[in-house]
Protein backbone atom coordinates (compact mmCIF):
# COMPACT_ATOMS: atom_id res chain seq x y z
CA UNK A 1 0.00 0.00 0.00
CA UNK A 2 1.00 3.53 -1.16
CA UNK A 3 0.00 6.38 1.25
CA UNK A 4 0.54 10.21 0.62
CA UNK A 5 2.06 11.45 3.54
CA UNK A 6 0.13 14.54 3.06
CA UNK A 7 -3.52 13.86 4.20
CA UNK A 8 -3.16 10.30 4.35
CA UNK A 9 -0.72 9.60 6.70
CA UNK A 10 -1.30 13.02 9.15
CA UNK A 11 -2.95 16.53 8.40
CA UNK A 12 -0.29 18.38 7.23
CA UNK A 13 -2.11 21.21 6.20
CA UNK A 14 -3.97 21.43 9.67
CA UNK A 15 -1.39 20.64 11.52
CA UNK A 16 2.01 22.16 9.17
CA UNK A 17 1.46 24.44 6.59
CA UNK A 18 -1.25 26.30 8.84
CA UNK A 19 1.41 26.53 11.96
CA UNK A 20 4.40 27.60 9.25
CA UNK A 21 1.65 30.47 8.10
CA UNK A 22 1.06 31.60 11.41
CA UNK A 23 4.37 31.69 12.54
CA UNK A 24 5.33 33.55 9.53
CA UNK A 25 2.53 36.24 10.45
CA UNK A 26 3.58 36.72 13.55
CA UNK A 27 7.82 36.85 12.00
CA UNK A 28 6.40 39.39 10.11
CA UNK A 29 4.68 41.54 12.93
CA UNK A 30 1.34 41.20 10.73
CA UNK A 31 -2.23 40.69 12.45
CA UNK A 32 -3.46 37.70 10.62
CA UNK A 33 -3.59 34.41 12.43
CA UNK A 34 -5.49 31.06 10.79
CA UNK A 35 -7.75 28.65 13.41
CA UNK A 36 -8.66 25.55 11.78
CA UNK A 37 -11.70 26.70 10.35
CA UNK A 38 -10.52 30.31 9.34
CA UNK A 39 -7.53 28.06 7.36
CA UNK A 40 -10.01 25.78 5.31
CA UNK A 41 -11.85 28.69 4.43
CA UNK A 42 -8.68 30.21 3.12
CA UNK A 43 -7.86 27.11 1.51
CA UNK A 44 -10.63 27.83 -1.78
CA UNK A 45 -7.62 30.07 -3.08
CA UNK A 46 -5.77 27.64 -4.13
CA UNK A 47 -2.14 29.55 -4.38
CA UNK A 48 -0.33 30.39 -1.62
CA UNK A 49 0.73 33.95 -2.48
CA UNK A 50 -2.86 34.89 -3.30
CA UNK A 51 -4.25 33.59 -0.34
CA UNK A 52 -2.24 35.61 1.72
CA UNK A 53 -2.36 38.56 -0.18
CA UNK A 54 -6.29 38.12 0.43
CA UNK A 55 -6.19 38.17 3.79
CA UNK A 56 -3.77 41.11 3.85
CA UNK A 57 -5.99 43.22 1.79
CA UNK A 58 -8.96 42.09 4.09
CA UNK A 59 -6.99 44.14 6.85
CA UNK A 60 -6.01 46.99 5.09
CA UNK A 61 -2.84 46.87 3.28
CA UNK A 62 -4.22 47.33 -0.29
CA UNK A 63 -1.78 47.66 -2.99
CA UNK A 64 1.53 46.60 -0.58
CA UNK A 65 -0.42 43.28 -0.39
CA UNK A 66 0.72 41.04 -2.97
CA UNK A 67 4.73 42.16 -2.39
CA UNK A 68 4.13 41.91 1.79
CA UNK A 69 2.88 38.34 0.56
CA UNK A 70 5.28 37.25 -1.27
CA UNK A 71 7.95 37.80 1.77
CA UNK A 72 5.59 35.83 3.83
CA UNK A 73 5.86 33.15 1.66
CA UNK A 74 9.69 32.70 1.83
CA UNK A 75 9.55 33.14 5.23
CA UNK A 76 7.11 30.60 5.83
CA UNK A 77 8.73 27.78 3.46
CA UNK A 78 11.53 28.66 5.86
CA UNK A 79 9.67 28.00 8.70
CA UNK A 80 8.01 25.34 7.41
CA UNK A 81 10.25 22.04 8.32
CA UNK A 82 11.11 23.17 11.98
CA UNK A 83 7.29 23.61 12.51
CA UNK A 84 6.43 19.99 10.72
CA UNK A 85 9.07 17.92 13.19
CA UNK A 86 9.13 20.30 15.69
CA UNK A 87 5.23 21.17 15.85
CA UNK A 88 2.10 19.22 16.87
CA UNK A 89 1.73 16.62 13.83
CA UNK A 90 0.47 13.11 14.50
CA UNK A 91 -0.57 10.36 12.72
CA UNK A 92 -4.63 9.89 11.38
CA UNK A 93 -6.23 8.30 13.82
CA UNK A 94 -6.68 4.83 13.36
CA UNK A 95 -3.70 4.78 11.10
CA UNK A 96 -0.74 3.21 13.16
CA UNK A 97 -3.00 -0.34 13.86
CA UNK A 98 -3.64 -0.31 9.65
CA UNK A 99 -0.03 0.25 9.37
CA UNK A 100 1.11 -2.58 11.77
CA UNK A 101 -1.90 -4.80 10.29
CA UNK A 102 -0.19 -4.44 7.01
CA UNK A 103 3.54 -5.40 8.04
CA UNK A 104 1.61 -8.49 10.34
CA UNK A 105 0.35 -9.78 7.14
CA UNK A 106 3.47 -9.01 5.02
CA UNK A 107 2.35 -5.75 2.59
CA UNK A 108 4.59 -3.63 2.12
CA UNK A 109 4.25 -0.16 3.20
CA UNK A 110 5.27 2.68 1.01
CA UNK A 111 5.24 6.79 1.92
CA UNK A 112 5.55 8.91 -0.71
CA UNK A 113 5.73 13.17 -0.86
CA UNK A 114 6.42 16.17 -2.96
CA UNK A 115 8.27 17.48 -0.43
CA UNK A 116 11.98 17.44 0.50
CA UNK A 117 13.71 14.55 1.77
CA UNK A 118 15.10 16.86 4.57
CA UNK A 119 11.79 16.97 6.64
CA UNK A 120 9.83 13.55 4.90
CA UNK A 121 12.17 11.01 6.12
CA UNK A 122 12.27 11.99 9.75
CA UNK A 123 8.42 12.95 9.70
CA UNK A 124 7.45 9.59 8.61
CA UNK A 125 9.91 8.19 11.08
CA UNK A 126 8.41 10.29 14.13
CA UNK A 127 4.99 9.55 12.66
CA UNK A 128 4.91 5.88 12.06
CA UNK A 129 8.30 4.86 13.62
CA UNK A 130 11.34 3.03 11.71
CA UNK A 131 11.22 -0.42 9.82
CA UNK A 132 7.20 -0.26 9.15
CA UNK A 133 7.73 1.15 5.94
CA UNK A 134 9.41 -0.26 3.02
CA UNK A 135 10.16 2.65 1.08
CA UNK A 136 9.91 6.51 1.26
CA UNK A 137 9.86 9.00 -1.96
CA UNK A 138 10.43 13.17 -1.95
CA UNK A 139 10.57 14.80 -4.68
CA UNK A 140 14.54 14.46 -4.52
CA UNK A 141 14.34 11.36 -5.31
CA UNK A 142 12.95 12.24 -9.23
CA UNK A 143 15.26 13.29 -11.78
CA UNK A 144 12.37 15.22 -13.28
CA UNK A 145 10.29 17.05 -11.10
CA UNK A 146 7.62 18.88 -12.93
CA UNK A 147 4.22 20.58 -12.01
CA UNK A 148 2.80 16.76 -10.59
CA UNK A 149 5.73 14.84 -9.93
CA UNK A 150 5.62 11.09 -10.12
CA UNK A 151 6.17 9.79 -7.05
CA UNK A 152 4.04 7.13 -7.43
CA UNK A 153 5.62 5.35 -9.96
CA UNK A 154 9.04 5.95 -8.44
CA UNK A 155 7.84 4.23 -5.31
CA UNK A 156 6.30 1.22 -7.40
CA UNK A 157 9.53 0.83 -9.26
CA UNK A 158 11.40 0.89 -5.71
CA UNK A 159 8.95 -1.93 -4.49
CA UNK A 160 9.15 -3.72 -7.67
CA UNK A 161 5.78 -3.91 -8.65
CA UNK A 162 3.20 -3.14 -11.30
CA UNK A 163 0.23 -0.86 -10.32
CA UNK A 164 -2.71 -3.65 -10.53
CA UNK A 165 -0.99 -4.70 -7.60
CA UNK A 166 -0.72 -1.62 -4.93
CA UNK A 167 -3.14 0.22 -3.59
CA UNK A 168 -2.97 3.88 -2.96
CA UNK A 169 -4.18 6.05 -0.01
CA UNK A 170 -5.20 9.70 -0.76
CA UNK A 171 -6.72 12.59 1.10
CA UNK A 172 -7.61 15.32 -1.48
CA UNK A 173 -9.29 15.52 -5.34
CA UNK A 174 -5.58 15.90 -6.49
CA UNK A 175 -4.20 13.11 -5.12
CA UNK A 176 -6.93 10.98 -6.12
CA UNK A 177 -5.95 12.04 -9.68
CA UNK A 178 -2.34 11.83 -9.05
CA UNK A 179 -2.85 8.17 -8.11
CA UNK A 180 -5.27 7.20 -10.52
CA UNK A 181 -2.60 8.88 -13.00
CA UNK A 182 -0.35 6.29 -11.88
CA UNK A 183 -3.27 3.63 -12.99
CA UNK A 184 -3.27 2.67 -9.10
CA UNK A 185 -6.82 1.82 -7.47
CA UNK A 186 -7.10 4.36 -5.03
CA UNK A 187 -8.43 4.10 -1.38
CA UNK A 188 -9.52 8.32 -0.49
CA UNK A 189 -9.50 8.89 3.39
CA UNK A 190 -11.02 12.68 3.48
CA UNK A 191 -9.77 15.03 5.69
CA UNK A 192 -12.00 17.90 7.52
CA UNK A 193 -10.37 20.04 4.51
CA UNK A 194 -11.42 17.68 1.45
CA UNK A 195 -14.79 16.42 2.35
CA UNK A 196 -16.47 17.83 0.17
CA UNK A 197 -14.65 17.65 -3.22
CA UNK A 198 -15.42 14.94 -6.02
CA UNK A 199 -13.69 11.67 -5.85
CA UNK A 200 -15.15 10.00 -8.89
CA UNK A 201 -12.72 7.52 -9.94
CA UNK A 202 -12.24 5.95 -6.01
CA UNK A 203 -12.51 2.87 -5.46
CA UNK A 204 -14.03 3.82 -1.88
CA UNK A 205 -14.04 6.92 0.12
CA UNK A 206 -14.19 7.34 4.14
CA UNK A 207 -13.49 9.79 6.58
CA UNK A 208 -11.72 7.90 9.13
CA UNK A 209 -9.55 4.45 9.65
CA UNK A 210 -10.75 3.96 12.68
CA UNK A 211 -14.64 4.30 12.15
CA UNK A 212 -17.40 3.49 11.56
CA UNK A 213 -15.25 -0.19 11.46
CA UNK A 214 -11.39 0.18 11.58
CA UNK A 215 -9.87 -0.66 8.41
CA UNK A 216 -7.17 -3.73 7.95
CA UNK A 217 -5.02 -5.47 5.69
CA UNK A 218 -8.12 -7.47 4.81
CA UNK A 219 -10.42 -4.97 3.76
CA UNK A 220 -7.71 -3.33 2.07
CA UNK A 221 -7.29 -6.63 -0.07
CA UNK A 222 -10.93 -7.40 -0.22
CA UNK A 223 -11.46 -3.40 -1.72
CA UNK A 224 -8.77 -4.17 -3.71
CA UNK A 225 -9.64 -7.04 -5.60
CA UNK A 226 -13.15 -5.99 -5.44
CA UNK A 227 -12.49 -3.05 -7.79
CA UNK A 228 -10.47 -4.95 -9.59
CA UNK A 229 -12.84 -7.31 -10.54
CA UNK A 230 -15.15 -4.76 -11.29
CA UNK A 231 -12.95 -2.68 -13.70
CA UNK A 232 -10.74 -5.24 -14.80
Amino acid sequence: MLFNLDGAVADLHRDGHRAAFNAAFAAHGLPVRWDVEQYRHALRIRDDRRRIAAALRRRGYGRDSAALAAEVLRTKDALFERCVLDGDVSPRPGLIDLVTSLFVAGIDVAVVSTGARSWVEPLVRQLIGDGLAATVVSRDDLTVVGPDPDVYGHALWELGLPPEHALAVESSAAGLSAATAAKLTTLVVTTPYTAGQDFTGAAAVRHRYDEPQPLRASGCVALHRRWLVANG
